[in-house]
């Protein structure tokens, strides 16, 4: 017989016709193993990265209200922002916080505060990179701080403006007046710029805008507020609506320490 003439006969892989195609299985399995695996570990670093923030951010808002000052109470919430809050605090700062109070009362008086941190130092006595702090109050609220610092008339707000009224007795006569100004910030000092003033006496009334500007010869009355902040933070703008005021104010490098924040600026 020539091998022409032999026959080829088909040699099946050890273990059967089904090896070949059960070893591709065996490693399809192991890869979906090993992807389960890395789901669930993931899993597992987004569980761990959610408590650890919500854990962080209870006990921030926690900390801030057992070190509000006397006369002033709320609930606190805080919230970390940014990517990580485990890894930022690995590093030793947090990127963003913002603690937001929104019926912190301060001495009797509601106000709506929302403090914005950047660069916020885990170390005590570190060195806050920017802070900004928006506070609202309605008009009640106004007239009940005005009344709290002697101003008896009460205010009256308007778009843009501030309206003072009040009443004095001149040689026995009663004279009333209303003065609308319009609030500026500039960082330690809050201007007033007179707009318009109104004087009534004996039943009746005149303009008197004129002669206000005669005697302010047209400047704004700046009134300093750096004695009622921290040292280091301005006044950065003001707005004012029908009912509502709002106040912002900022602060760069401010050391986040108990003496430093409880030291008030100067007005000189």
């Amino acid at each position: 017989m020539t091998s022409r003439d032999a026959e080829t006969v088909p040699v099946e892989p050890v273990g059967g016709a089904d090896a070949a195609s059960r070893r591709p299985r065996r490693g399809g399995r192991v890869v979906v193993a090993v992807l389960v695996v890395l789901a669930v570990i993931a899993a597992l670093l987004v569980l761990v990265e959610t408590v650890g923030r919500g854990i962080a951010e209870r006990n921030v808002a926690d900390s801030i209200e057992r070190s509000l000052p006397e006369g002033v109470e709320g609930e606190v919430r805080v919230q970390i922002r940014g990517f990580s809050a485990l890894w930022q605090a690995m590093t030793g700062s947090m990127d963003e916080m913002v603690a937001t109070a929104p019926e912190l009362v301060v001495n009797g008086v509601p106000v709506d505060v929302t403090v914005t941190a950047y660069g916020v130092p885990l170390a005590e006595g570190g060195t806050l990179e920017r802070g900004e702090v928006v506070a609202s109050i309605d008009g009640d609220a106004v007239d009940e701080i005005a009344a709290s610092q002697g101003i008896t008339g009460g205010l009256t707000l308007g778009e843009g403006t501030v309206a003072y009224e009040d009443e004095t007795t001149f040689l026995g006569i009663p004279i009333g007046f209303s003065i609308t100004a319009e609030p500026e910030a500039a960082g330690d000092r809050v201007l007033l710029r007179p707009v318009a003033a109104d004087i009534s006496a004996g039943g009746g009334s005149f303009d008197a805008s004129g002669l206000v500007d005669r005697i302010l010869g047209g400047d704004p009355v700046p009134i300093c507020v750096a004695d009622r902040l921290p040292e280091g933070v301005e006044v950065s703008g003001i707005d004012v609506e029908p009912d509502l005021a709002t106040v912002r104010l900022e602060a760069s490098g401010l050391p986040l320490a108990e003496e430093t924040l409880a030291t008030t600026g100067t007005c000189g």
